[in-house]
């Protein structure tokens, strides 16, 4: 798969989901959040469980086959500092100036009311792993890992 092509199609969904207040769909699993894209033969899937500490898993389809995922669990290190909802609109706005520049790797900061919320990832599309934080007076008070790639058989 044309690495370029991916990345737009992965920039397109998470945009269009999560930080774009997307379309909830159903559970897919009992208790799961989720959020999902389709356009054309392309369908994106994110979901999730919990809500101020969260783990969740993004697929990219193409047709009936998986091609694309990432796993990531968030948490909360400093609640005396940041609480789910800063951190939650914290991390929608900085995605949001990410996927303007149409990528979602390649490392990134932002500054907001917040906090300030920092990026940092090893790897492309194919195959990354990553860590996003947000500092609060100089001190990481959120944290999320994140690791993901082509799936392929």
């Amino acid at each position: 798969m044309d690495e370029s092509r991916l990345n737009q199609i992965i920039v397109t969904a998470k945009a269009a989901t999560y930080v774009g207040g997307g379309r909830k769909s159903a559970s897919c699993r009992v208790g799961s959040h989720d959020l999902s894209w389709q356009e054309g033969e392309w369908r994106y899937l994110d979901s999730y469980f919990g809500g101020t500490d969260f783990i969740g898993q993004e697929v990219l389809w193409h047709g009936d086959t998986a091609v694309w995922a990432m796993n990531y669990y968030g948490y909360i290190l400093r609640p005396d500092l940041i609480d789910g909802e800063r951190a939650g609109w914290t991390i929608k706005a900085a995605l949001s100036a990410l996927y303007q520049e149409q990528r979602f790797l390649g490392g990134f900061e932002w500054i907001g009311p917040y906090g300030r919320y920092l990026d940092s990832n090893d790897g492309n599309a194919s195959h990354f792993s990553g860590r996003e934080i947000i500092e609060v007076e100089g001190d990481v008070a959120y944290a999320l890992d994140y690791c993901g790639g082509l799936i392929k058989d």
